[in-house]
């Protein structure tokens, strides 16, 4: 926990994906300069935790779990451990690696919602969504695969374009086709929540400029957000027709769970409260 009167320092990695078996890129990329800048930190005595742990929840899993016949629950518990090997063969020094399928996770993302929702953060609309009649379900975005409207890239998901780098809504692509029976799917309208990031500007922009003049941010962040602040910020969706995720604990939502991305930052909050139930002592402690 932290010490008064130490430099207490909180590392995390960025939560490597389940439905995977990591090789060295992902090692590279993702826990390797965390793991030196742990074993630093601990060579110059700071008081240092360092958490890391699969990311569970979305389409990315169920897709997995159809793939090898398994449920994705039964997909976790196997990468998980797959995982958990491998950063122990190359001794990466996690102080506590865990997961984001633990009641912790539900717990606290579910409290975080109530509370946007209490602050008049969230909205609700109907959105025209891919549905497979063929699968009997809407298609969460990682279920579609289509030509992305703004390049002409043909292998763009439902949600991004990782050729242009363009968010796009699933509708929007060209010649879209259902992952699982590669059936054409047809648009039908669903409700759903989203953030109010609109609210969120007027206190955003000014926070942006003064962290871009005192943080170490890289060219290509600045770039990205920038244009995100020029076009005006969205509204955006934190809800999907999906059974695999944490539940949405709201009367006529009962049956969607969270968007993966709403979901899994949370999972660095609450895999911190699997190893410590002091947790808040770690996030919620500016002055140490």
């Amino acid at each position: 926990l932290p010490v008064e009167g130490m430099r207490n320092v909180l590392i995390t990695s960025a939560l490597p994906y389940v439905n995977n078996v990591p090789h060295l890129g992902n090692i590279i990329g993702c826990v390797l300069s965390a793991d030196t800048f742990a074993r630093y930190c601990r060579l110059r005595n700071w008081n240092t935790l360092y958490v890391c742990g699969t990311d569970e929840y979305g389409t990315a899993t169920e897709t997995k779990a159809v793939e090898e016949g398994l449920t994705p629950q039964e997909i976790c518990n196997k990468y998980n451990a797959i995982h958990a090997d491998i950063y122990r063969w190359f001794d990466i020094s996690f102080d506590y690696f865990g997961r984001t399928t633990t009641p912790h996770q539900t717990t606290i993302a579910q409290d975080i919602f109530q509370r946007l929702l209490a602050r008049g953060f969230l909205l609700q609309d109907t959105v025209e969504q891919l549905r497979c009649e063929n699968c009997q379900r809407f298609l969460a975005d990682r279920f579609v695969e289509g030509t992305c409207p703004f390049c002409g890239y043909e292998e763009a998901r439902g949600d991004q374009c990782d050729k242009c780098g363009k968010l796009i809504n699933a509708v929007e692509l060209k010649n879209p086709q259902c992952k699982l029976c590669r059936g054409v799917p047809v648009v039908k309208p669903t409700q759903h929540l989203f953030l109010d990031l609109p609210k969120l500007e007027e206190r955003l922009e000014p926070w942006l400029e003064q962290s871009w003049t005192t943080g170490d941010w890289t060219a290509n962040a600045r770039y990205i957000t920038r244009s995100w602040i020029r076009d005006g910020l969205k509204p955006r969706c934190i809800t999907r027709d999906l059974k695999w995720g944490t539940p949405v604990p709201l009367d006529g939502f009962r049956d969607k769970v969270f968007y993966v991305w709403f979901d899994a930052p949370i999972g660095y909050l609450s895999i911190t409260a699997n190893y410590t139930d002091q947790w808040e002592r770690w996030w919620k402690n500016p002055q140490q």
